[in-house]
Formats: structure tokens, sequence, C-alpha cells
């Protein structure tokens, strides 16, 4: 193998590249538009959720009900009638509309047990999840507060003292910028291979390399060093200027710690779209194909939730993946700010898998070429 063959085809690809607009306009997106929407739509908490109230008792404490719910929880409840909260739901100007039946001061006064209607508009998970017991919070403290005549803060026999490290102010947005850094990362890597694989048979022109003095191994590595180091410099513009400059990130490790893992977790990637590019016979089933194998990366790395909370055989299954020891590597790099002497097991195990995948790949890359 001759790395100079290896280098001018590497550079071929990225001409390529260079003049396909759409792949183009993809990376840009998926590196800092998507990071910075995404990170930025993430709900820290309920936010301004739409409350409409249904007031017919129209006493003094569905009044008090009533001024329990501001910002930033909620936006200032709008007062309608029962025959519009139907159509106000359906329509999706609330998400939530209490109704407070007539008699219901009298009722609490009595010591009676009334009941107070919640209608909740489920489509929007994310709200209506929180909504629904922030509301049943604030209704039973003015209730509480009412019968009792009196405003007070119950006392708790052991005071919990909380210390938040890494993220103090619990900020879901830092946690999901990471994480659409990773999730672009693999997506691209797959898709960049796997596309320039494709677009050579598609346009004829693996049969031109056929005819060259040029093995397999450098076809297969001009592919993965040109496509990895694209996205690699994508990563980079990521991490520094969207997530730290325009987010408000703090990085707390090394960043050139996590591009070198970085660049290993690429070159497994990579490895993986030369392999399913193989076995698609066109760009519409290598769209498909992975999708089938994004999506469980993904879900199933750490990257969307604990592993921890995974069953057990789900945790060894997907050691094997790249993106589990990639995720652990980078939440603990750039969140814990580890060092190599840390995070080294990871780095080892990635040099690992990324050798068997190059192997798998090459292997399937030349009875692709046959």
């Amino acid at each position: 193998m001759r790395l100079a063959n290896v280098w001018n085809l590497g550079l071929k690809e990225l001409r390529g590249l260079a003049r396909d607009p759409a792949m183009l306009v993809l990376i840009v997106y998926a590196f800092s538009i998507a990071v910075y929407v995404q990170s930025r739509a993430m709900p820290e908490t309920l936010n301004r959720a739409a409350l409409a109230i249904v007031d017919e008792d129209q006493s003094t404490l569905s009044t008090r009900i009533t001024t329990a719910f501001y910002p930033p929880y909620f936006t200032p409840p709008v007062l309608i009638g029962e025959h519009e909260m139907d159509a106000r739901l359906d329509a999706g100007l609330d998400t939530f509309a209490l109704v407070i039946p007539p008699g219901f001061e009298r009722d609490v006064v009595a010591g009676r047990a009334p009941d107070l209607q919640l209608n909740v508009d489920a489509t929007r998970m994310t709200q209506a999840f929180t909504g629904g017991g922030y509301i049943g919070s604030i209704v039973t403290s003015e209730v509480s507060e009412y019968v009792d005549r009196y405003r007070s803060i119950p006392v708790p026999s052991v005071e919990l003292a909380l210390r938040a490290r890494f993220n103090a102010s619990l900020s879901q947005a830092w946690f999901g910028a990471i994480t659409n850094v990773i999730t672009s990362v693999t997506m691209l890597s797959i898709i960049l291979t796997g596309a320039a694989l494709i677009r050579e048979r598609e346009h004829g022109t693996i049969e031109h390399l056929l005819v060259m003095p040029v093995t397999p191994p450098e076809i297969m590595l001009s592919k993965v060093w040109s496509m990895a180091l694209v996205v690699w410099i994508a990563t980079a513009f990521s991490l520094l200027v969207v997530v730290h400059g325009l987010l408000g990130v703090p990085l707390g490790g090394s960043v050139p710690l996590f591009l070198a893992a970085t660049a290993l977790h690429l070159f497994a990637m990579t490895c993986m779209g030369i392999f399913l590019a193989t076995i698609a016979g066109a760009m519409p089933q290598f769209g498909l194909l992975m999708m089938l194998v994004l999506m469980p990366l993904q879900l199933l790395s750490g990257a969307m939730s604990p592993r921890e909370s995974m069953p057990e055989v789900i945790q060894t299954i997907m050691l094997a993946a790249p993106n589990t020891h990639f995720v652990i590597l980078a939440q603990a790099i750039l969140f814990r700010g580890a060092g190599l002497a840390v995070v080294w097991p990871q780095f080892a195990a990635l040099a690992v898998i990324s050798a068997i995948y190059f192997i798998l790949a090459l292997g399937r890359f030349r009875r692709f070429l046959r």
C-alpha cells in the first residue's frame, strides 16, 4: 500500500464533496444551526405553559387560585367560559384548562372534598407530564392556606443540602449541546463515507478505480481519512464556536483530548459507513439502513438516558458500539474535566473496536469490488 495513493484519492474525495452542495449544507446545518436550536429548545422546567381557567364559583378562594399562576412557569391565566374550553384546547391555544365548579368555596369551608377538573392537551408532552403536578401542588397549597387562615412554610425535620457539581445551574441545555454534537459526529461520519462510496457506484467511477494501480485498502482508507477530517474539523468548530461561544457551555476538560477521542470514534464510524454502503444498493436503501443502525446507537449508548437505567443485557451488548465509549469519554472530559489517566480504558476500547470495524469493513469492501 502506497501512502501517496491514499493521499491523492482522499483529495479526490474532498473535491467530490466540495461539488456536492446538499452534503455541504447538511454539514453546516448539523454542526451549527441544529446544535444551537436543539440545545436552546430543550425544556429546563415547565416554562410559560398556556393555562385557561373556567371560574364558575366567582369566590375569594377561586380568585386566589387564579392569581397563584404566574410566569415563568405559566402565562397569565385566561378566564373563559365553559363553552369555549373545548374549542380552545382543540385549536392549541391552551395546554391546561382548569374548571372551578360553582359552590367550590362553600364546600371547602364545610369540610367537604369538592373536585376540580383539569383538562390537559397531552400532545404537548414535555409540559403535560410536569404541568399537571405543578397545578395540583399550587391548588392544594392555596386551599390549605385558605382553610388554615394563614400562609406558612412547613419546616422539614431533615434539611437536605444540595450541591450540584459540574452543572451547578442544572441546565439541560448544557447537556443537550454536547449530546447534539455527539449525534452529529456519528450521523455525518456514516452518511459522508457511505454516500462517497455509493456516489462512486452511481457515477460509474468505481470501475475507473479498479483499472488503476490502487488496492482496496488504499481506496477505503482514502474515503475514511478524507470524510473523517471534514467531520473532525466541523466538530472542533461546533464545540468551540457554537457550544462554548454562542451557548456559553463551559468546557471543563482538555479540548485536544476530546478531539483525539473524536478522531478514534470517527475512524470506527466511517468504517461502519463503508460497511453499510456495501450492503445497500442505492442511496434510498442506504438511508433506510442507516436509520435502523443509527437510532439504536443513539438511544442505547447513554447519550439520551443513563446506561445504568437500561437492562444489563443491553448494557453488555452496547459495549461493542463505539458510541457507548465515546459518550462516556465526552461527558467525562467536557463535563468533569477528566484526564487521560481516567478515560484511558475508553480510549483502549475505541482503538480495539475501530480495528475490528476496519477489518470487517475491508473484507466486505473487497467482496464488493469483486
